[in-house]
């Protein structure tokens, strides 16, 4: 279904417009993003621009374009610049026609419904049937949006509201209209989930719709009760963060990042549009907040909101923050409370929740104030604006960032004990709640389906495994049989809690475990250090006792992946430090063989090995994601081999491979006349530790293969990359033999770089100790003193970098660096 939609014709460039554009080029969707011709500026008419050239009737959106490829990853809209070139800009008067070839038209204009209005009514002259036409309003009534469409193109009228920034934000808001035909519907949600990678959340037609409605209740109840307990800004950003299983960035900081403007029409929409909703006045926005809007503090894009950068008495800089009593600034506090120190002690945000709620402090008192009302709030919000508990949890956690929506965060503190509380406060239990807690919860196991408690019937019903099953009709249908987009839903998302549940572990250890996955694939999983990953000994046990596992069960291939915080940030820096101080050089070269060896043994193995990485992939982590015969990446890895920031270089062979792939890039153009500039992007990123900011960017600078997978949604990333284990087992796999054909260029290159890094020495660019590690790196990828286009087998690239390696960890500096890093969790440059 979602391989129909193939163009998309994008309806305003603002903010949100350009975003949308530019993630369709992320996942390479075609798009038309148009936008108004402005009036000739007085300035404009004096230079001679005429109102008919297309540089100034595109000037919208091609400024918009332009401000998209300035920004800086991580935080750009698209993945490369590359990208742009699928996304074709004009106006609407010139170009609206060409909306025709478009199978999705989205409106992202302006929040006003008489603007609105006509542009609908444009798009309803160039209307073909079978073209959907959706609306990225964040509450604007359908029926009104709709009123004046064809009836034909009503019934592919609904609103798909995304969240900013684009590419980053997971959730998708999908909401119908009275007339929307469900299976058009259904094919967007599809192509929502599967191609550009959100989490559908099925809401209803009413004000925000669910995350902003909840979200914005949560924020405005979090204000309410600061001003009555007389807490300090500062003080509730250190209590509605991650002690309360929400994001760094808490209340205010939030606020802060998407605007006071934004914020205060957000909350005054419920407010003027909900009479009946019985927290009506909860949303209405205090007067302290109006006068900053009016003074222009508007958060960060004015440099200035609920914080502020300053100076201190000694010329430092310090954040300062508002005291809404007074309305001026003050400097900000690290706040101390005992209840909020005791979370940090806790691995799990459920622990850290009930940890924080146990206290007896005002933070405590505060915490659970605010998570009470949300929980009625949120109760008593079903059926009004989405059906379900489902719904609402996932929309918090998709479009703000919550560990754990408001379902999930109660029932780890327990329904039970939730009850007995807001009884003891006088405060009156919703039905839902009530019930719930009866019968054990909002969520719960029935043998290995997870259920959910249903509002409408009040027991419990299948959780939803995919976007199709989000809504209870499309769940019923699936069953019947009258939607088959796919024979197994439950095959399309791979759970390693399941797995376990299922009993198919295999083998563990401390760090790793060996999975069945079904169907003749294993599952090597590492699971370290809360879910950072370190490689450590136990992980490369485990690797080097995965051939073992997949030869005597009869596996056909092994997928490497896992589904922690990251894939692995490294290595562990503590035992190699231990070694390092002790001059225990042996155990230090073994640390790096024993690595090596482990990785040459999956990339050699009888059989098919994908690896499949994630967020931050570094050093030792982006060593083993290198050695799989092929790599399915989710979109957003952080990749990058980054050993020398604490004095060392990659030794588990990911110089080699590096340099592997930079000469295949160069050896698969023969117009290319020398394999320097390509060693030379490998010396330049490995000395200077550079990370890609995503996986796009990681085969653009030949860390990941061309040939290599990508997917957009995390949740199939472990499917993808069995099916690419299956894929080439179908293919008929033949498995590889050790290169012996690594062509190195010699030492007139080595001498080049020698060069190059003793004029940075000189000018005080890097220190000494950086310039003995880079020299290291540019023998290891030279080959050092040998004759250019020496040919060299593996093992002589992997023989220099543990010599370089055991050498470096020799050296007192890079000793200091690892303490450094150890007690500072960041790498020391200099």
């Amino acid at each position: 279904m979602s391989k129909q939609i193939k163009k998309v014709a994008v309806l305003g460039s603002g903010v949100m417009g350009c975003a949308i554009a530019c993630h369709l080029a992320n996942c390479g969707i075609p798009s038309l993003m148009l936008d108004i011709v402005l009036p000739l500026s007085d300035e404009e008419k004096a230079k001679g621009v005429k109102k008919t050239d297309p540089a100034f009737r595109n000037k919208l959106s091609a400024g918009a374009m332009a401000v998209a490829l300035k920004a800086k990853q991580p935080m750009a809209p698209l993945y490369v610049k590359s990208s742009a070139a699928l996304i074709q800009i004009g106006n609407f008067e010139d170009d609206m026609e060409k909306i025709a070839d478009c199978d999705w038209v989205i409106e992202v204009v302006k929040e006003d419904m008489k603007i609105k209005q006509g542009v609908f009514k444009q798009v309803a002259k160039h209307w073909k049937p079978g073209m959907i036409v959706t609306s990225n309003t964040s509450g604007l009534p359908i029926t009104e949006m709709s009123k004046d469409m064809p009836a034909e193109m009503k019934k592919h009228f609904f609103v798909t509201h995304f969240f900013n920034p684009v590419r980053h934000m997971k959730l998708l808001e999908i909401i119908p209209g009275e007339l929307t035909d469900k299976k058009i519907m259904d094919r967007m949600a599809e192509f929502g989930e599967r191609v550009l990678g959100k989490g559908i959340v099925y809401s209803k037609d009413t004000p925000n719709f669910v995350a902003n409605r909840i979200g914005m209740y949560a924020i405005m109840k979090t204000i309410a009760h600061m001003e009555a307990m007389e807490l300090r800004i500062d003080e509730i950003d250190a209590i509605a963060g991650p002690p309360m299983g929400r994001p760094k960035s808490a209340a205010f900081r939030t606020a802060d990042l998407v605007g006071l403007d934004t914020f205060c029409h957000v909350s005054m929409s419920v407010y003027n549009l909900c009479p009946n909703d019985e927290e009506r006045d909860v949303f209405n926005v205090p007067a302290w907040i109006n006068e900053m809007v009016k003074k222009g503090w508007l958060g960060n894009k004015s440099k200035q909101g609920f914080y502020k950068k300053g100076k201190g008495p000694d010329g430092k800089k310090m954040y300062e923050v508002v005291d809404y009593k007074t309305g001026e600034y003050i400097p900000s506090i690290k706040p101390d409370f005992a209840s909020v120190k005791g979370t940090k002690k806790k691995d799990t945000p459920a622990e850290k929740v009930k940890a924080l709620l146990a206290g007896d402090d005002k933070a405590a008192e505060f915490a659970w104030k605010v998570l009470r009302d949300v929980t009625i709030y949120s109760c008593n919000r079903i059926p009004e604006i989405a059906d379900d508990v489902v719904n609402i949890d996932n929309a918090m956690k998709w479009g703000f960032a919550w560990d754990a929506g408001p379902f999930e965060t109660a029932d780890a503190i327990g329904l039970k004990d939730i009850v007995k509380r807001m009884k003891d406060d006088g405060v009156a239990v919703p039905e839902l709640l009530d019930k719930a807690a009866k019968a054990g919860g909002f969520y719960k196991k029935v043998g290995l389906k997870k259920m959910y408690f249903c509002a409408k019937d009040l027991k419990y019903k299948e959780a939803p495994l995919t976007a199709l099953t989000l809504n209870e009709d499309n769940l019923v249908a699936r069953l019947q049989g009258a939607i088959a987009t796919v024979a197994d839903p439950a095959s399309l998302k791979i759970k390693i809690a399941d797995l376990k549940d299922r009993g198919n572990e295999i083998e563990k250890n401390a760090g790793a475990s060996i999975y069945d996955m079904g169907d003749g694939v294993a599952l090597l999983e590492f699971h370290s250090y809360k879910g950072m990953n370190p490689i450590d000994t136990d992980i490369i046990a485990m690797m080097l006792k995965t051939i073992d596992v997949v030869q005597e069960k009869g596996f056909s291939g092994v997928v490497v992946g896992n589904e922690g915080t990251n894939f692995s940030v490294g290595a562990n820096l503590l035992m190699l430090l231990m070694e390092s101080r002790n001059k225990n050089w042996a155990n230090v070269e073994m640390a790096s063989k024993t690595f090596q060896d482990a990785n040459m043994l999956l990339k050699y193995a009888p059989f098919p090995v994908v690896t499949a990485p994630f967020q931050m992939v570094l050093g030792g982590g982006c060593e083993a994601t290198l050695h799989g015969d092929a790599i399915c990446a989710a979109a957003e890895t952080y990749v990058g081999l980054v050993e020398v920031g604490v004095g060392v270089i990659p030794s588990g062979g990911g110089c080699k491979e590096y340099l592997v792939r930079n000469l295949e890039a160069a050896l698969a153009n023969p117009h290319v006349p020398s394999l320097f500039p390509f060693v030379r992007r490998a010396f330049e990123n490995i000395a200077m530790a550079k990370v890609c900011m995503n996986a796009y960017e990681a085969i653009e600078n030949n860390i990941f293969r061309p040939t290599d997978h990508v997917t957009v949604n995390r949740d199939y990333l472990l499917s993808d990359a069995k099916q690419m284990v299956l894929g080439m087992v179908k293919a008929g796999y033949t498995p590889k033999s050790p290169r012996k054909d690594i062509r190195m260029i010699g030492s007139q290159y080595y001498a080049a770089f020698k060069n190059a890094v003793w004029t940075m020495r000189q000018g005080n660019y890097i220190s000494e100790h950086d310039a003995l590690i880079t020299d290291w790196v540019a023998k290891i990828l030279t080959g050092g003193d040998i004759p250019g286009s020496s040919v060299v087998d593996e093992q002589y690239v992997l023989d220099l970098e543990r010599e370089a390696f055991v050498s470096l960890c020799g050296t007192e500096k890079t000793q200091d660096r690892m303490q450094y890093m150890l007690q500072n969790n960041k790498p020391l440059r200099n």
